[in-house]
């Protein structure tokens, strides 16, 4: 018992890792264009990059993993992951970071392919749900902490008398490129969880009936269900909104209102995951009182007010409407993902894989609005994130699940009979 509360506390702070390594991105786009020379379709293919490889690597990873364990495929993982940082750290060039980030995003596909099944074996499958709470929370810290210490970074390197280790960081990396600093600090780190995981116990993976790989033809008939198809859309949907305004928000604010994005662009974008994690927390109570249709209705109604006033607001207003629609886009991938699965009888492992291919629209919704940005301007790109709003709003009216969420009432909740 004791080992496998290690290993589930080990992999809370592996959720810490991949969190705080794939949501730096964003911060760092506004510096990426200008350090690089590149417009903002050029921009975009670096998340377009990342998540491809989310795409192509998610189903084999999970074969990879029930044949190898998941200790030698975390091993893998992250040796996949320290090739990517080594790349773009020593060669830091535009092509050598779309090359990059497509193989620390294949190492992070695998890692979330590996640590949900291990989660439920080393936690108990009893405390699953509570782990994966907690794991999304721990995820959504690190994507608030990681801008910061950006920026803390960046400040230090800044300095005439910055400490020993930011002037060795510094020496690293090109004089107008001190960013690329951080994926030095990555590769540390990979090296680090490698030194750590080659020395620890790991228990082979529990697989259930329903994880099981399914057969092809089971898939066929699957997404010969509209149903499916949709749902599988509104997963893209909300991953490449989310996405979007991650990697575009700091570029935005950079652009229309001169914020500088080693400070405030920063700060927006880590406080964009922060408030992300707050509302997870309140969807989850309010998914105790309502039914999650309601819920994903209310929330994707403010976000698209939020959107509004980031985009056509002053610059203060954008500093806060921009964080503020991460805390009311936070339930959607939960309520749609169970909303989709509470819609079918059986082949719940096989549609959970269908819905999981959707993450690719956080390849292509961030690409999108590059290319409208450099056709239109960002103000009229970030608008086309309403058409993505739009579907996640219409699936709250055509949703028809076969099991609705369980909710209290508030006379239960308080203690109290209702009249009857």
């Amino acid at each position: 018992m004791k080992n496998n509360n290690m290993i589930v506390l080990f992999i809370l702070c592996l959720w810490f890792v991949i969190s705080f390594v794939t949501n730096i991105l964003g911060p760092l786009m506004p510096l990426i264009i200008e350090g690089f020379e590149i417009n903002n379709t050029m921009a975009g293919f670096l998340p377009f990059s990342f998540f491809l490889a989310y795409f192509l690597v998610s189903i084999p990873a999970g074969a990879m993993t029930e044949s190898i364990g998941p200790k030698k495929a975390m091993l893998l993982a992250f040796s996949v992951n320290l090739i990517g940082t080594a790349i773009f750290s020593i060669f830091p060039v535009y092509g050598a970071a779309l090359i990059a980030l497509f193989f620390i995003g294949m190492g992070m596909a695998m890692l979330q392919v590996i640590i949900n099944p291990l989660m439920r074996t080393a936690g108990g499958e009893a405390h699953f749900a509570f782990f994966s709470v907690m794991g999304q929370l721990v995820f959504g810290l690190a994507s608030f902490v990681s801008p910061f210490v950006f920026s803390a970074l960046m400040a230090e390197i800044a300095k005439g008398d910055a400490s020993a280790i930011a002037q060795t960081v510094a020496s690293l990396t090109p004089e107008n490129l001190g960013w690329v600093s951080f994926y030095w600090l990555f590769a540390v780190i990979f090296i680090v969880v490698l030194a750590i995981i080659s020395q620890m116990n790991i228990p082979r993976l529990q697989v259930a009936s329903d994880e099981l790989s399914s057969p092809a033809d089971v898939y066929i008939q699957l997404l010969k269900k509209p149903q499916v198809i949709l749902f599988a859309l509104g997963i893209a949907a909300y991953v490449g909104t989310e996405q979007a305004l991650a990697n575009w928000m700091s570029q935005y604010l950079s652009t229309h209102h001169g914020v500088d994005p080693t400070k405030e662009g920063a700060q927006a974008v880590g406080l964009f995951w922060g408030l992300m994690s707050l509302g997870c927390i309140l969807g989850l109570g309010l998914l105790k009182l309502l039914d999650s249709k309601v819920v994903l209705r209310l929330f994707t109604l403010v976000a698209m007010c939020c959107l509004a006033a980031a985009v056509f607001g002053s610059k203060e207003i954008a500093l806060m409407a921009f964080p503020a629609t991460g805390f009311f886009i936070s339930v959607m991938f939960s309520v749609i993902f169970s909303l989709a699965l509470n819609s079918s009888k059986d082949h719940h492992g096989a549609f959970s894989g269908i819905l999981c291919s959707g993450i690719f629209g956080g390849a292509l919704l961030p690409l999108i609005v590059g290319i409208a940005g450099d056709l239109y301007g960002l103000k009229v790109a970030l608008v086309l994130l309403y058409i993505p709003l739009g579907f996640i709003l219409s699936i709250s009216f055509w949703a028809k699940p076969l099991i609705n969420n369980e909710t209290i009432s508030l006379s239960k909740l308080f203690g109290k009979e209702a009249n009857t």
